[in-house]
Parts: C-alpha cells; structure tokens; sequence
C-alpha cells in the first residue's frame, strides 16, 4: 500500500507531467520533431518503393525484350516442330540462369516442347494465362513468392497467327537483396539525422521558450510586488506587443488606483462637509433665544443647499450600483428620442443660461427606440451637464440626432475648455477627476461619465470621445435602435 506522502507524490508528478504536456515549449518541440522526421520518413519510404517498383518494371521490361527476340529464334529454327537445335536449347538455358529463372517453352497444342528445370516435358499445360495468351495477351504478374511470371505469345513478326507460348518466371530476389541494403542503410541516415533533429528541436523550443519563461517570471514579480517597473521582453514581436498592451493596463490600474483613493478622501470629505456644515447652522441655531425669522431662514436655506448636496453624492452612488446590475433590471419600451433629448435639454436650459451658453438640438429625422428611458436620460443628462459645466461664457452645446435602419446617434458637441490627450483614454474610469484643480470649483463625485458609459453599454451601444484642450469636446454615442437581449 501507498503511504500518503508517496500518494502525493505521484499526483504531483502526474500533475508536472500534464502540465509540460499543455505548454507552449512541449507543443514547439512536437511540431519540430514532427516538422523534421516526417518528411524524412515520407521521403525515404517514397524513395524505397520507387526504386522496388522501378526496378521490378525494368527486370520485366528486359526480359519481355529477350523472350521477343527468343521468340523469333524459335520460330526461324521450327523450334516448335523440332526442340532438337543445341543452340536454342542453350539460349534457353542461358537466358534462365541470367535472371535466375525458368522458360517452359508451349506450343499451340498446349504442350511443353521444353522446360529449362527439366520437370514437366511432354506434359499439358492449360491454364488461364495461357489460354489468353494464345488470344493475343501478354501477361505479367508479380508474385509473392518474389519472382515475376510472363506468358509471352510466340509469333512472326508480320503474322497475327500464335505458334505458341513462353511461359516465363523470373527471380526478383537481387531486387529485394538490394532493397534491403538501401532500407538498411536509409534507416541509419533517418536514425542520425532524427538525432539532429531532436536535438535541434530541444536546443530551439528551449530557446523560443525562454522569453516567455522570462514574461512570466517578471508578472510574478510584478504580482508578488516585488518589482514596480514595466514589463519589457522585446525578443518577439509578440512579446513586445504582449509587455505594451500589459504595461497599458497596469498604467490604467494605477491611475484607477490613484482616483479611487482620491475619490475615497474628496467623497469622505464630501460627505462629512455637509453634515458638519448642518450640524452647526442647527447647534447655532438651538444656542439662540428668540432667532430673528430672517435669520432662521436663512440658516435653513443653507442647511437645504447641503442636504441637496450630500444627496448628490449619495444619488450618484446610488446610480452608479445600479448600473453594475446590467441588463437585469431594464425596463425596456419603445421611446421617442426626439422628446427624451428636448425634455432633457429643457431642465438644462435654466442652469446654461447662468453663463450664457447656447443649448441647440438638431435632429435630422423622427427617431423612436426600444429603450430604458430613465438609464439614457441619465446618461445623456451627464454629458450635456458636463458640457454646460466645463463651458466657457457665452459658449454653445451642440446636440444632434440622426439614425439608419439598425442604429440612431447621438452627438454632444461644446465650446468648453477641453480634455487633455493624455487624459482622454481614463475619462470613462471610476472616480477620475479630469481638472483635479478646479475639483473644488465645480461640483461632481467623478462618476458621472463612467455612469454614462455604463447606461450606453447595457444597450449594446458604444460611446466615443473627441477632443482638443481649449477647442472644446464632442461626444458621439451609437445604440441599437431595437435592443439586443
């Protein structure tokens, strides 16, 4: 029996073994060795059968020519008719020992004039070869006892009339002798050139390997926290590509990273402003006797400014969560755009007007959409709001609509201050402040953009942004005009 620790063991073997199995280096070093003994196997085999059959149709050939001409010989000497001509006979003989072989010599009555092994003379052949050979057919056949048979008409030249038959079997064993001495001889250069091929393929997948081994010793690093510098393996295009799109992502984590503790400090600061705020406009005025009305309701003006306010924060929040939820509670209905785009433009007017900013709508044509009304208004409340509030005076906000037969979008285009290049690809991220110094200045939490993405997203739509820093910003949401469960 097994005792625990050597349990253990084999499973941790068995688990190394599959694992090599699965890796990229073992799969490279099968290809190779593939790559390279396959070919080498495929050519070789190709080349023995070749040449077996070339040799064999050649062995044939010759002696089809020989017994053609013995034919003629024995013809012109009535050989058929009188089997005594010494030279014929000694033709025979010779033409047999030359290719380790046997004549039977036939004539038109089916009997043997002469058999160069001397063992059926006088006797009666009849068979099916032979029979179709008087008819006019020559006849090879390889058999499997390695020897060929030919029956062979014997015939004038000028004449269609068959005297006879040459009935013919021909050793093919220095055929085969020969062939093993070239398998033998192919199987070593095969054995010595797999050798290099296998080593070849150990030396190269080790060497393609190691920039993958190295990738992942510097995540591992970079996981552990041992190490805080980019991941940079630029042996293959792919590895370069691979440490970019890595490198991307941890700068983006970073700065996620960053905002969310800044989010966390300005939302905690945020959130304990208002409540102190109200706590001493109260204590203030529950320390007076007889508070003038005036002043009472002034202090009560300010402490709805900051309920207002600290519920901002909380509704984005709250927003914010419930865009995490997706598709789940969607309440989708056929909206008309048109009106959804005025209504939201009518509650901004009010606010735009304070710094004079023109609000526009311009829709190309009548638009109506299978849609979560309240996540879209939402949505596009944000980026008219933020287009209002990053303006200049005396500025413009552009809205457009427009659609086709799959999708209708939306354009939000203004005059405002811009977004710098290097913060365009983290405006949609959590927490993330664009002008950190006028954070204080202008009112937000951060999330309304990564709200706004979120409400275009579970729709299946996608939103694009398009700046330049003091030219202004446009936004151009696409949604499907009917929605994709």
């Amino acid at each position: 029996m097994f005792t625990q620790s050597g349990e253990w063991a084999i499973i941790s073997r068995h688990r190394v073994v599959i694992t090599y199995l699965k890796s990229l280096k073992f799969r490279v070093f099968l290809v190779l060795l593939l790559a390279g003994w396959l070919p080498m196997l495929i050519v070789a085999s190709g080349i023995l059968d070749s040449y077996r059959e070339r040799a064999i149709k050649v062995r044939g050939t010759d002696v089809q020519n020989q017994c053609r001409i013995l034919s003629n010989q024995l013809i012109s000497y009535n050989y058929l008719k009188d089997p005594s001509s010494e030279l014929i006979g000694g033709e025979l003989t010779q033409l047999s020992n030359l290719y380790d072989g046997r004549i039977i010599v036939i004539d038109e009555n089916f009997k043997v004039i002469r058999d160069t092994y001397g063992l059926i003379e006088g006797k009666l052949v009849v068979s099916e070869e032979v029979i179709r050979c008087f008819q006019g057919e020559t006849i090879n056949q390889l058999s499997t006892k390695r020897y060929i048979e030919m029956t062979i008409p014997i015939q004038e030249a000028d004449s269609q009339k068959i005297q006879g038959v040459l009935l013919v079997s021909v050793s093919t064993d220095s055929i085969w002798d020969n062939l093993d001495v070239l398998t033998g001889n192919a199987r070593i250069f095969v054995l010595i050139c797999g050798v290099l091929v296998l080593t070849f393929a150990v030396l190269l997948s080790y060497f393609l390997d190691r920039p993958l081994k190295r990738m992942i010793h510097s995540l591992q690093e970079i996981a552990e926290g041992h190490s805080t510098e980019d991941l940079k393996v630029k042996t293959y295009t792919e590895t370069e590509q691979i440490s970019q799109e890595f490198n991307k992502i941890m700068n983006q984590m970073r700065v996620l990273d960053e905002s969310r503790q800044e989010f966390v400090s300005n939302v905690s600061h945020e959130l304990k402003t208002p409540l102190t705020s109200m706590k001493v406009l109260a204590d203030s005025l529950l320390s007076q006797e007889e508070v003038p009305i005036e002043l009472y309701q002034e202090f009560m003006n300010d402490i709805a400014e900051e309920i207002e306010r600290e519920n901002k924060i909380i509704t984005d929040l709250l927003s914010l969560v419930k865009m995490d939820k997706k598709a789940a509670n969607l309440n989708i209905e056929p909206v008309d755009i048109n009106d959804l785009l005025e209504l939201i433009l009518k509650r901004l007017r009010p606010i735009a007007s304070r710094k004079n900013i023109e609000m526009v709508l311009e829709s190309f044509r009548p638009v109506t959409a299978e849609v979560d009304a309240g996540r879209l208004t939402l949505a596009f409340t944000n980026l008219m709001e933020n287009a209002v509030k990053y303006n200049r005076e005396n500025g413009w906000v552009h809205v457009s609509l427009d659609a086709d037969h799959k999708f209708f979008y939306v354009k939000v285009m203004d005059s405002g201050m811009g977004i710098p290049e290097e913060s365009i690809d983290y405006i949609f991220e959590r927490f993330y402040r664009v002008d950190k110094s006028h954070s204080n200045e202008i009112d937000g939490t951060g999330l309304g953009l990564a709200i706004t993405r979120s409400a275009i997203q579970v729709h299946k739509g996608a939103v694009k942004v398009t700046s330049h820093l003091g030219e202004g910003t446009t936004f151009a949401v696409r949604i499907p005009l009917n929605y994709i469960a």
